[in-house]
């Protein structure tokens, strides 16, 4: 029964979906009863306290599918994930409890890295001619592979903002490497898609909720990204006659991967540009992201994850769709030319909003003058 790969597939999605539906209302009850609910500051976009760490019941979902679908893990890369993702749940957990340090934290991300880094299936020698480069030395890959998962893992944490964003960013960029891996009859990763997917949809309905919110937390945004990372390096590590036997450039795999990841990515640029040129640390937390942009400028929760969503979805599905024709040097003029783009619009949104709150702040005044 288990080798029927629809059948399965069913069952991961569907069983992902009620184990964390079932799971988040113990937990957030859980979290009331200790008094460990999120309490809103000045740099957050919520009012009221809220319970958090819905990532617990993501983290215990995926040991349970991953144990379903362990038949078609061919790689025997499972096991590696799951030690990985503990780790991840441990340092989330403790950071949503007490607070963690930044270097406790990235620490853990790569040693919880190492268990996956060292796998067969998961090692990347070249680069198939990205920039003219061919075959990498090994610690060169190491270091790449580190560097390019702490990026997704830190910068999904940060569009973890607003009230569903993160789990519908996380929808569609498993949405997309679910078709990719499907494509490519690697079953395991698509399959794995599926469970995410399944986890995000079970939680998107209490995130939204106006009764029964919560919030995933670092437990939960710190496991989805790390899980992110993991399919990025998968797709990176494929094969490239397999990529080429379904109409992808290997050489072009990194920008294929930071084009699925565009707006997490450009969020956190764009905010650490905007720290260092205030004189600020990148770690500094602030309220310059481009999610309060848009609900600054008006739009609300649902509506700004709707659309950083799609145009995600978007850009992830123009530049896979370029990348068959492009080479890799085409590809970076035009990743560089949307990421400027849009630098421009968010700029304007942002001069918009200081000069509406300005205007406002001059009809207070003249208000309280007459």
């Amino acid at each position: 029964m288990m080798q029927n790969l629809s059948l399965v597939a069913l069952i991961s999605i569907v069983s992902s979906y009620l184990l964390v539906t079932v799971l988040i209302p113990k937990i957030s009850w859980i979290v009331k009863s200790r008094d460990l609910i999120d309490r809103p500051d000045h740099r957050s976009s919520h009012k009221a306290a809220t319970p958090t760490m819905a990532g617990v019941a993501f983290f215990f979902t995926l040991l349970f599918v991953i144990n379903i679908i362990k038949t078609w893990d061919s790689n025997d890369i499972g096991m590696n994930l799951v030690a990985a993702l503990g780790l991840m749940f441990a340092v989330g957990l403790k950071d949503d409890l007490v607070v963690s340090t930044p270097r406790a934290k990235i620490g853990s991300e790569i040693l919880a890295i190492f268990f996956i880094l060292f796998c067969n299936c998961l090692q990347v020698n070249s680069l198939h001619g990205f920039l003219g480069i061919g075959n990498i030395p090994i610690m060169i890959s190491y270091v790449l592979i580190t560097l390019m998962i702490l990026t997704i893992v830190n910068s999904f944490n940060m569009i973890d903002g607003i009230d569903g964003l993160a789990s519908s960013m996380g929808i569609a960029i498993f949405t997309v490497y679910g078709f990719i891996f499907y494509s490519m009859s690697l079953h395991f990763y698509f399959l794995l898609c599926l469970c995410l997917i399944g986890i995000l949809l079970g939680y998107l309905r209490y995130n939204l909720s106006t009764t029964k919110k919560v919030f995933m937390g670092d437990t939960g945004s710190l496991i989805i990204g790390f899980c992110i990372g993991f399919l990025s390096l998968k797709f990176l590590a494929t094969d490239p006659a397999l990529l080429q036997a379904h109409s992808f450039n290997p050489e072009n795999s990194l920008i294929i991967i930071a084009g699925i990841f565009f707006i997490p990515l450009f969020d956190t640029l764009r905010v650490i540009g905007v720290r260092l040129l205030q004189k600020k640390s990148p770690f500094s937390p602030d309220n310059n992201h481009i999610h309060h942009v848009m609900i600054n400028s008006g739009l609300t929760h649902f509506q700004a994850s709707l659309f950083l969503c799609f145009l995600n979805l978007g850009v992830a599905v123009i530049f896979i769709s370029l990348s068959t024709v492009f080479n890799s040097i085409q590809m970076i003029v035009l990743y560089l030319f949307t990421f400027t783009l849009l630098l421009g619009v968010f700029h304007q949104l942002s001069k918009n909003v200081i000069q509406c709150n300005r205007f406002r702040h001059l009809i207070s005044a003249i208000r309280f003058l007459f």
